[in-house]
């Protein structure tokens, strides 16, 4: 009986110790998060791509982003922090751009460069916001600035 009932504390033991390693390691890999995205940036490229032929849903995006970049990021803008474009990928003169970040058609993305380095993603969550044009907005200010740190 003193053996099993050892077993058992050695069982329990090694269960708990091998827990406090892994909410360690996931602490540690959460800090490493967010010190990532607290990470303030120097430069963001702010680009919304779209075909020549839109629908009601690709142009209300553009002019939610088009709205927010001009109405809250326009001294960033002028100051060169944010380069904010409309990108058509049909047009020749866009096409490098749109390889670089794989741009095919309606699409918003947003490039962190820090350290001289690309940090690409594309938002997918603002097609989720489309139909509250207030929670778009508020959604891409406060992402913006939390990059810039803001």
């Amino acid at each position: 009986m003193k053996k099993i009932l050892s077993i058992f504390v050695l069982l329990f033991i090694i269960i708990t110790l091998t827990a406090c390693n892994k909410e360690n390691s996931i602490g540690q890999n959460n800090n490493e998060v967010n010190n990532q995205t607290k990470q303030i940036v120097k430069k963001l490229e702010i680009y919304y791509f779209h075909r020549t032929a839109r629908c009601y849903s690709c142009k209300t995006i553009g002019q939610y982003v088009k709205e927010v970049m001009e109405e809250k990021y326009e001294e960033q803008i002028k100051n060169g922090i944010i380069d904010f474009r409309e990108l058509n990928v049909e047009l020749p003169e866009n096409k490098g751009i749109a390889i670089k970040y794989q741009a095919s058609g309606s699409s918003l993305f947003i490039n962190k460069i820090i350290d001289g380095k690309n940090n690409i993603e594309q938002d997918t969550n603002v097609w989720r916001l489309l139909s509250n044009e207030v929670q778009f907005k508020d959604y891409l200010e406060n992402k913006i600035n939390s990059y810039l740190g803001i």
